[in-house]
């Protein structure tokens, strides 16, 4: 009738609170502590058919997310969160706070100043490594300019005229929106590569974000065009290669600019 299933040999302590219980279930060696609060979904389950303590131990303070599972005998330490929609297959250190399938600890120790029920706020482990990632490959962008700029002699000047030239050309793809997004393709990721072939020529190659786009052709001689119009540029191959774009990259980096 409740939705709850909580099995008899489960030992559950005092004031446990399970806010919106339809889904909750509860396996029979599952040791919930005292002033648990658990929201709806959640599954506290087993990872064997052994007669053996095979279910999570939920220490006291703890603060569960809807539609969590915490599977196998691991502990959660005394004040910790986990963060709605968290798969935890491993053990969680007091105050700790886990979020993501397979759950990550993204702080080390949650501020003492009470319940947050803030989801939203919870911080992203992933996001923080990529940050860290696109911080580190803009050092070495810009460590190989110094280098390139450094080098002597024609080869030197060469090498800063083409990187000049891409550049200019990324800029002017800024004003191409894809029409199944409506973001410029070059925000989106699309240009793979730009290739500068002596003086006036130039090779475009790009991805689709959806591989049956009916609006290729007109995308590709925007594409053309706008690199046309670029002083000095003659003539512009537009390529369209056969591999996948990847939305989840492109918001992982939006967020990480942010």
């Amino acid at each position: 009738m409740t939705g709850v299933e909580i099995h008899p040999g489960a030992k559950i302590g005092k004031r446990f609170f399970i806010d919106h219980g339809m889904g909750v279930v509860i396996g029979e060696t599952t040791e919930v502590g005292d002033d648990v609060l658990m929201y709806m979904g959640t599954v506290l389950g087993g990872t064997s058919l052994d007669k053996v303590k095979r279910h999570p131990t939920i220490e006291d303070r703890v603060v569960i997310g809807a539609g969590s599972i915490i599977l196998g005998p691991i502990t959660v330490g005394k004040g910790a969160k986990i963060g709605a929609g968290s798969v935890v297959v491993r053990p969680v250190p007091a105050g700790a706070t886990v979020v993501g399938v397979p759950g990550r600890i993204a702080e080390p120790e949650c501020p003492a100043t009470g319940t947050d029920l803030n989801y939203a706020n919870l911080p992203d482990p992933m996001l923080r490594v990529v940050s860290r990632l696109l911080d580190r490959q803009n050092r070495l962008e810009e460590r190989l300019r110094s280098m390139q700029k450094a080098l002597p002699g024609p080869e030197g000047e060469r090498l800063m005229a083409q990187m000049e030239r891409e550049e200019e050309i990324r800029e002017a793809l800024r004003d191409v929106l894809d029409p199944e997004v409506g973001i410029d393709i070059v925000d989106l990721g699309l240009i793979k590569e730009i290739i500068i072939r002596g003086d006036d020529s130039v090779e475009v190659d790009m991805v689709l974000t959806s591989q049956i786009c009916p609006m290729v052709s007109h995308l590709t001689e925007q594409v053309r065009r706008r690199v046309e119009g670029l002083h000095g540029i003659r003539q512009v191959e537009v390529k369209v290669l056969d591999e996948p774009w990847n939305w989840d990259h492109f918001v992982r980096q939006q967020k990480a600019r942010v």
